[in-house]
């Protein structure tokens, strides 16, 4: 019954066609329109509201929410670090994922990043390179070259899906592994991505990529991911300075 009603309101939304931001009915005609009671009503609504396709807003409303990939986000956060307490390789599972994404890409992309993208690519570059003369590449900094390395295939959910996957293995990655890493690899990996993609050489960008994330399954690897000491502390946005 409950999934029903979240499916007639899903419906509601696409069959009036209505954006990110729109209000909904009112509670008592979501009653009306579905023939349903308000417990149901308003049940229902949470269960959406926590899927992030609707957002109510106490004392105004509910509202279309942003349908963003927030709780993938968490949703792939929460397994990872479930399956590291479990023992499993968790963390890996979720590189290789990625991995498997950007490998797929990277030949579409060569010879075909934007002129302006590519400036902005070697500016990230040099950043990095700046940053590893002191001891590490910000997370951020890496994260925008990936965003922008991707923002020329013009798929908005194509780059919500890697931010998605991004920041999952960010976030676990800060709270429960300390990774040994060479910045200067780092910056010569990247470097070399670019390169690639701007020769468009595809051949030579899947290599490229293919080390980039070789790299880091070897550290991942390498002798042992340490337990986190509390294992009930939550998981934090990124915020360190390390490369990938």
């Amino acid at each position: 019954m409950a999934r029903d009603i979240q499916e007639r309101i899903k419906k509601l939304i696409i069959d009036r066609r209505l954006p990110s931001g729109a209000s909904l009915p009112t509670e008592p005609e979501l009653m009306e329109l579905l023939g349903v009671s308000r417990n149901s009503v308003r049940e229902a609504l949470k269960a959406l509201q926590a899927m992030g396709i609707v957002e109510i807003r106490h004392g105004f409303g509910t509202y279309v929410g942003p349908m963003s990939v927030a709780p993938m986000i968490e949703g792939l956060t929460f397994r990872t670090v479930a399956g590291h307490y479990r023992g499993e390789d968790s963390l890996l599972q979720l590189l290789e994922l990625r991995e498997a994404v950007e490998t797929g890409l990277i030949g579409r992309l060569a010879g075909r990043v934007p002129a302006t993208d590519l400036a902005e690519l070697d500016a990230l570059v040099d950043r990095m390179e700046h940053e590893a003369q002191s001891g590490a590449v910000a997370a951020e900094t890496d994260r925008a070259f990936h965003a922008t390395l991707h923002r020329g295939l013009g798929n908005p959910l194509l780059g919500e899906v890697l931010e998605a996957f991004w920041q999952a293995f960010h976030r676990v990655r800060t709270d429960l592994v300390g990774l040994p890493q060479d910045p200067k690899v780092t910056c010569r990996q990247h470097r070399e991505i670019l390169d690639a993609v701007r020769s468009g050489d595809a051949i030579r960008a899947e290599r490229a990529i293919r080390e980039h994330f070789g790299n880091i399954r070897m550290r991942l690897g390498s002798p042992s991911i340490p337990m986190p000491t509390n294992p009930g502390a939550s998981t934090p946005a990124p915020n360190r300075a390390y490369g990938q």
